[in-house]
This record gives structure tokens, sequence and C-alpha cells, in this order.
């Protein structure tokens, strides 16, 4: 007779702080340490790359895998960085999936801005009045400038729409209250309300 069968939670836990073991003492340049971390956080960063693809249109050739692939490229092939946890570990894998999808959009898309690409419908993760659609390049350009001229509201953005955080995990990994963060997305989704709305 074996013993009990550990919950679902335990390992969610379990896997988590590996994770943030592997993290604390990575060297991505190490290709077993990288190879680790990507075993480890494969599924969540595939979970991540499948919720980004569904914004674009239903034909897009590139397939979560491959999304994934060329994200975490990026971070290996990146500046060396000292991550800080789980949460920021994610935050900058979406950020390099972000770029991804933004060069892809480019190529693509070189010679007509927004002609082959659906349309994003932005109403109830992002905007905050009513329904709103940009495509991937009007949203990445406007969170650009959204950045620019308030860069906590261009990260919350980041990490919320494009990382998959919630609320309290992008506070904390901005290191505001829940209120803070709370107040920022609802001035950062009007924001680009507007300015997309616009367009």
């Amino acid at each position: 007779m074996t013993g009990p069968v550990p919950e679902a939670d335990e390992t969610m836990a379990t896997d988590r702080e590996r994770v943030t073991d592997v993290l604390r003492r990575i060297d991505l340049a190490n290709a077993e340490q990288a190879n680790e971390l990507l075993n480890l956080v494969y599924h969540e960063l595939k979970a991540l790359a499948a919720q980004q693809l569904r914004r674009e249109r239903a034909d897009h050739t590139l397939q979560p895998t491959g999304l994934v692939h060329e994200a975490y490229l990026k971070l290996v092939d990146g500046d060396r960085v000292d991550f800080q946890g789980r949460r920021h570990f994610f935050g900058i894998a979406a950020r390099a999936m972000r770029q991804v999808l933004v060069d892809y959009a480019r190529r693509r898309d070189a010679s007509k801005r927004g002609g082959a690409w659906e349309r994003i419908t932005l109403s109830d993760e992002l905007a905050a009045e009513g329904e709103v659609t940009a495509d991937l390049l009007e949203l990445h350009e406007a969170l650009e400038r959204l950045s620019a001229q308030h860069e906590r509201l261009g990260r919350l953005v980041e990490l919320r729409f494009f990382g998959g955080l919630t609320l309290d995990d992008a506070a904390e990994e901005l290191g505001v209250s829940r209120r803070t963060a709370a107040k920022d997305w609802s001035v950062a989704r009007l924001w680009l309300h507007r300015e997309l709305g616009s367009e």
C-alpha cells in the first residue's frame, strides 16, 4: 500500500520553491543550469505563450512552443540578469515574449502596418470603458508611450497583460501596495482606452 498522494497545491508550492532556488544560483550562460530552469518553468511559459497567441489571428504561424523557445533564447542570450525571484523571472519572460511577438509582427507586416493582423479586443482585460480594439503593434506603441510618461504604469500593464500576473503579484514585483497597484491599473487602463480609442 502506498502513502498519501501529495495534493496539487503542495506540488505547485514545491515547484515554485525549486524555481526560486534555481533562480538564486543560476548562470544562464551555463547550459546545464539554463536547461534545469527551462524544465522547471516550461509548462508555465507555454501557458503564458498560449495566452498571448490567443489574442492573435487564428492562422498565426508562431505556435506556443516556438514562442517559448524564442523568448527563452532572448533570456539566455541577453545581458546577465539577477532574477529576484519567480515573479521577477516571469515578468522578464513576458517582456521577452512581447518582444518576439512585436518583432514577428513587424517582419510579417512590413509593407502595410496592421494589414495582416487581427484586432485585439481589450474590453475585459485592459480597456477601462467599453470595448477597444487594437493590433499588437498599436498596443505595443501605446504601451511604449505610456512607459515614457510613467514607467511604473507601463510596467504594470506589461506584467498583467503580457505576463499574466495577478494584481497582488504585480504589486509585489513593483514594490508597491496592492492599493497603489489597483489605482495604477485603473489609470493605465483609462489612458490606454483613450489612446487606442482615439486611433
